[in-house]
């Protein structure tokens, strides 16, 4: 494996007397990756990427881009381009302006920008409207300016925080598709922020678990998902059922290894039940979550079952939910 695009040692952030946000980040992001860092709001994911942006500095630990070492370097002596939340267009310019602002404050020649702006917009497929303002746009149509406007200087590295949040479901599900696209056709390393667990499982080739200014785990989505090597891991990353198992140590069920039978359900040797009542159930279209409540304890199971087979079902029938002993995974103690 070659020099990593991205390389934190021992990062550590805080801001005057307060706690430490960031607890001694150790990363490496390789070149070509669409990598995520997700967490809850407070748990250090955006400060980490300010501080490879270089919009701060770290109390202490070193930052290298491609194996050069850029810890006190501000940003536009950084090969990184951001995109926030907040797109920052000029209202009184062209798309194609945008696009090029930052080639003309670099002196790159005006035939030149106009045509690498255009290549930018064609790559989002807004050429054909590249004499438009911001104004005329939809948000998604916008978002896809400012994406233009950090691939047009081909940087090794795109920072990425939060660009989807402002767009409505369908919106931003589309845009997850383009951006994935986008960032295997550039082959540009892509440092993504977010909050939202789907949205990090269907984009990203690697994401960290941040909580409290550490880093829970690292790995692909799968072995996030089906290995999380901690319970807050579990808990954070998909619907989960952490119960005890027959050893005492803790148990993750995803819900779509958890069925639902009626009472007297005579189960096989490699299945375990867990009879009790149905105390939430909501319907999602091609699935139906169900949560099914033990009696006497108050622990819970969660279901997801194709709503097809969930038709009879309704709050405080009484059930049995069962999984096979193969999908009862252990967690690390």
């Amino acid at each position: 494996m070659g020099v990593p695009a991205v390389s934190l040692s021992g990062l550590i952030k805080s801001y005057g007397q307060g706690k430490p946000v960031l607890k001694g980040i150790d990363l490496e992001i390789q070149p070509g990756e669409f990598f995520t860092m997700l967490g809850p709001s407070g748990s250090g994911k955006t400060t980490t990427l300010r501080l490879i942006g270089g919009f701060e500095l770290p109390n202490a630990g070193q930052i290298k881009l491609s194996g050069q070492d850029v810890t006190g370097l501000p940003p536009y002596k950084r090969d990184v381009n951001t995109m926030f939340q907040d797109y920052a267009l000029f209202p009184h310019m062209s798309l194609c302006d945008n696009v090029a602002y930052g080639m003309k404050m670099s002196g790159v020649p005006a035939a030149e920008r106009a045509e690498r702006a255009r290549q930018a917009l064609a790559m989002v497929h807004l050429d054909a409207v590249s004499d438009r303002r911001p104004s005329q746009l939809s948000g998604g149509q916008r978002q896809r300016v400012a994406l233009a406007r950090a691939l047009v200087n081909k940087p090794a590295l795109i920072l990425l925080d939060e660009p989807l949040g402002a767009l409505d479901l369908k919106l931003r599900r589309e845009m997850q598709i383009e951006l994935k696209r986008i960032q295997k056709q550039t082959g540009i390393t892509f440092v993504y922020v977010t909050h939202d667990q789907e949205e990090a499982l269907s984009m990203s080739d690697r994401i960290a678990v941040f909580s409290e200014g550490v880093i829970e785990q690292i790995g692909t989505p799968q072995e996030l998902y089906e290995r999380p090597a901690s319970s807050f891991v579990a808990r954070f990353l998909g619907s989960s059922s952490i119960l005890e198992g027959e050893d005492g140590r803790a148990i993750l069920l995803r819900p779509e290894n958890v069925r639902v039978e009626t009472q007297g359900y005579q189960k096989t040797p490699n299945e375990v039940i867990f009879p009790g009542v149905i105390e939430e159930i909501s319907y999602l279209g091609p699935v139906t979550r169900c949560h099914v409540r033990a009696e006497g304890n108050g622990t819970s199971v969660i279901a997801m079952l194709p709503s097809r087979t969930a038709r009879n079902l309704g709050e405080n029938t009484a059930v049995v939910a069962v999984w096979t002993k193969d999908v009862a995974y252990p967690l690390p103690r």
